[in-house]
């Protein structure tokens, strides 16, 4: 990941709204879930939230998969690891004992 990728995912992030939904979608983990449900579950309306995925896909954030007529979204797993694996990289100028509770904190997700 770059630096202008970087900045684009977290400024994608920056919207409560936005922020909420992919929350949403990483705790559901690869099954992700359906437009629709995302929608009733968050009470956000369906226009509203299609430019809120729109965004958040935009920035590599999410997957969507066309099942007939629905759409399933979840979240890119990748996609977030390489932007924790960015923001960590030069962490410390490499004492990673420094970025240790980091560290545990990811190894125990």
């Amino acid at each position: 990941m770059n630096q202008n990728s970087a900045i684009e995912a977290f400024a994608s992030l920056a919207h409560p709204s936005r922020m909420t939904i992919f929350r949403q979608l990483v705790r559901r983990g690869p099954e992700g879930m359906v437009a629709g449900d995302i929608a009733r579950s968050l009470n956000i309306v369906p226009s509203t939230l299609s430019g809120h995925l729109a965004v958040l896909r935009r920035a590599g954030l999410l997957s969507a998969a066309r099942k007939q007529r629905e759409i399933h979204y979840s979240a890119n797993l990748a996609a977030i690891n390489d932007l924790v694996a960015f923001l960590l990289a030069d962490c410390c100028e490499g004492t990673v004992e420094n970025c240790s509770d980091i560290l545990s904190l990811l190894k125990s997700a």
